[in-house]
């Protein structure tokens, strides 16, 4: 490790955030943890009593993360590195599932990570560094049926990073999208919203779907204490990718998709360059 670190990471109860959190305490790192009552965040600073430390936030009360980061900033000194963990998954045929679903998950998928960056950026550009990791998904490259609110709000995650990547690069502040495939953690367990099935037409096309992601719960390839240690090798890289994928099916699944769309924009070519005043 090059230098210690102090490291916002919101969502740290469970899953990616958890296991980043405790593999960089473990590297020296300080660790600010967001989460959403007091339980969880006594959990999370006993940790570490010297570098681990909590805070009560839920990413969708927008008008109190402005307050949260400058109260750490001003208790704590500098965020070095934001990371936007905090989300969940949506399963639902789009026809069933209904708006207020979809904003909710993009409330917390999207703007609530909007939300994080816009508060912790203007510290990052006066002092020209930083760095800024959004966790995204595989499903913000390649999609299933079924998930159509979540792999929406993951596309707009990652299109969001690399917008921004472009417009922070002459402030020296690094944005990754780090999109993980199947790992185990509780996204396809106690942490999916699903929504209730209402039309018969969609059985066979999803009822497999569902009940093989709940089958597979916990049981997938991706160890999260090795995607929190990729996590922490790109932090210390002095030039951090923009897109990174974590898992071999994810590298075989975007590959794919990358191939596929390739023989699909070469098939339609001609009328692609038709419409050329």
């Amino acid at each position: 490790m090059t230098s210690a670190k102090t490291i916002l990471i919101t969502g740290v109860s469970s899953g990616f955030g958890r296991a980043l959190a405790q593999e960089a305490l473990a590297a020296g790192h300080r660790v600010i943890g967001t989460v959403r009552n007091h339980e969880a965040l006594n959990a999370f600073e006993v940790l570490d009593a010297q570098r681990a430390f909590g805070r009560l936030l839920d990413v969708t009360d927008f008008e109190r993360i402005d307050e949260v980061v400058a109260e750490i900033e001003s208790t704590l000194g500098p965020i070095d590195v934001l990371v936007n963990n905090a989300g969940y998954g949506h399963e639902g045929i789009m026809e069933e599932s209904s708006l207020a679903e979809m904003r909710r998950q993009f409330d917390v998928n999207v703007f609530g990570a909007v939300a994080m960056i816009k508060a912790v950026l203007p510290g990052m550009r006066q002092r020209r560094r930083g760095h800024i990791i959004n966790i995204t998904s595989m499903g913000s490259f390649i999609t299933l049926p079924g998930i159509s609110y979540y792999c929406g709000s993951k596309f707009a995650l990652e299109g969001i990073s690399e917008t921004l990547s472009k417009e922070l690069n002459p402030f020296n502040i690094c944005v990754t999208a780090v999109a993980p495939g199947s790992f185990r953690t509780d996204w396809a367990g106690r942490s999916m919203v699903r929504s209730a099935r209402s039309i018969p037409d969609y059985d066979a096309l999803f009822d497999p779907i569902r009940q093989s992601r709940e089958e597979k719960s916990g049981k997938q390839l991706g160890d999260p204490v090795k995607a929190a240690r990729a996590m922490l090798a790109i932090m210390e890289s002095r030039n951090p990718p923009t897109h990174l994928l974590l898992g071999s099916d994810a590298l075989g699944l975007v590959r794919q998709k990358l191939a596929a769309l390739g023989q699909e924009i070469d098939e339609w070519e001609k009328l692609t360059c038709s419409t050329d005043g």
